[in-house]
């Protein structure tokens, strides 16, 4: 299966409930650039004289996104100014750079509860040059029947694997295919830790730049298994149903690793990366915007397992989805719009652009849900797409509010230091009473 036809598959299940009817159009000297190879010209064209500031979500594709911004202005004349918010400080950063008067005239949100805070900022991306190169209308993120983002990547994440160093603990990635046979492989490589030279896990920082690893993207599976069950794509209540299963593999996670777990408060994400790339561990959860950094490993020398989870084993694949929604700021004036209206279109059919957005070695690695999305580069996607599992759905956008997250980090901390059931208890507490408390507030807000 291609990587735009399964990537559509997966996400299209996520985001029903986001999907709407189509609405206003947008100008048409937008809509007449969007065949592909044409939107250098098509940008002079529309005659844009406004200025476009991205407010970018991602520190690890900084460097690359500068690169695109400086190519575009040297093509165009138009200037783009690109910021990039720290791991986790997103959301704070948006807030006070949108009450300048020099606001982001492009910013991001993660899905249908970010879109909630921001819908009154979001111009209307119906009829856009952009919204015409979309793969599947289910990358649209709406409010009734106005578009208000558009994905711009999709992702999976998982258990990226050093198979050498399994193999030299005397396992293949065909070993593994439950979370009984992943814990089984893990302790007995933890029990051989001093002998082999390496450890099962890197180092499950709880750090901002590493948290929510844990308390967001590992957090998506007992969610999912829950929504599974009722048939919904939301709750305003949890049930806390496969928290024995969080728990199991949060505890694989924490004692079979690099560090200590009372350590973990102050590891970093760059940590568990290096310990990875060093090979001094076998697994390594996280995602496919991570091939950049563990391509140093050598591409033959990489796997990807699912987050076993010991529900569905058998049919679960890896996690798949987005959080990455485009949203152009409606209070910019009609220059800066239109201006930023035109460097989406020429990130997405340009051949700079979607090298710079697609390539895994001097880009970003994305797979990205528009036409123009090549055969990938990134080894790590292809490999999601060779997985035949059924995919995870990303239902963290449904996550109350950052705080919810916070708190839950917090509880998973505690609990790593001193893991007794009264410690539990508070993840539990913080996982399905807070979700509620915060749900609550959130329509309260609303």
């Amino acid at each position: 299966m291609n990587s735009k036809k399964l990537f559509t598959i997966a996400l299209s299940a996520a985001m029903l409930a986001g999907c709407g009817s189509s609405g206003s159009a947008a100008a048409s000297s937008t809509a007449a650039a969007a065949s592909a190879g044409a939107s250098t010209a098509a940008t002079a064209a529309s005659g844009a004289s406004g200025k476009v500031y991205y407010l970018n979500f991602k520190p690890e594709a900084d460097e690359q996104w500068q690169e695109v911004a400086a190519e575009y202005t040297k093509e165009t004349g138009v200037p783009v100014t690109v910021l990039t918010a720290a791991s986790g400080e997103y959301e704070s950063t948006l807030k006070s750079e949108m009450s300048k008067e020099e606001a982001p005239t492009l910013f991001q949100v993660n899905g249908p509860v970010g879109l909630a805070s921001w819908k009154d900022y979001c111009y209307d991306l119906t009829g856009s040059a952009i919204e015409g190169e979309l793969t599947n209308d289910a990358y649209n993120l709406k409010d009734g029947d106005q578009i208000l983002g558009i994905a711009y990547v999709t992702e999976a994440y998982g258990l990226i694997t050093n198979k050498s160093l399994l193999e030299k603990a005397g396992y293949t990635v065909d070993d593994i295919k439950s979370f009984d046979d992943l814990k089984k492989v893990a302790e007995d490589i933890t029990a051989r830790k001093d002998e082999l030279g390496f450890s099962a896990f890197t180092s499950a920082g709880m750090d901002s730049s590493s948290d929510w690893r844990f308390k967001t993207h590992l957090a998506n599976l007992p969610i999912y298994y829950e929504y599974k069950d009722a048939g919904v794509g939301d709750e305003d209540e949890l049930k806390g149903t496969y928290l024995d299963n969080y728990r199991a593999v949060w505890d694989l996670y924490i004692n079979n690793s690099t560090i200590d777990p009372s350590q973990l408060s102050t590891a970093t994400g760059d940590q568990s990366e290096a310990e990875f790339v060093n090979q001094e561990a076998v697994f390594f959860q996280n995602g496919t915007w991570e091939y950049g950094a563990v391509s140093a490993i050598g591409d033959d020398n990489l796997a990807y397992l699912p987050i076993y989870f010991g529900v569905d084993d058998a049919n679960e694949g890896l996690c798949i989805g987005t959080e990455n929604y485009w949203c152009v700021n409606a209070k910019a004036s009609p220059e800066d719009i239109q201006a930023t209206l035109d460097f989406m279109n020429w990130c997405v059919t340009s051949d700079y652009g979607v090298k710079m957005m697609t390539d895994g070695t001097e880009g970003m690695g994305f797979n990205i849900p528009f036409k123009s999305n090549p055969e990938s580069t990134n080894v790590l996607v292809n490999l999601a797409n060779a997985n035949t599992g059924t995919p995870v759905s990303w239902n963290f956008t449904t996550m109350p509010s950052e705080e919810w997250k916070n708190v839950l980090g917090q509880a998973l901390t505690v609990y790593a230091a001193d893991q007794t059931d009264a410690n539990w208890e508070l993840v539990r507490q913080a996982f399905v009473d807070n979700w509620a408390t915060e749900k609550q507030l959130a329509a309260s807000n609303g």
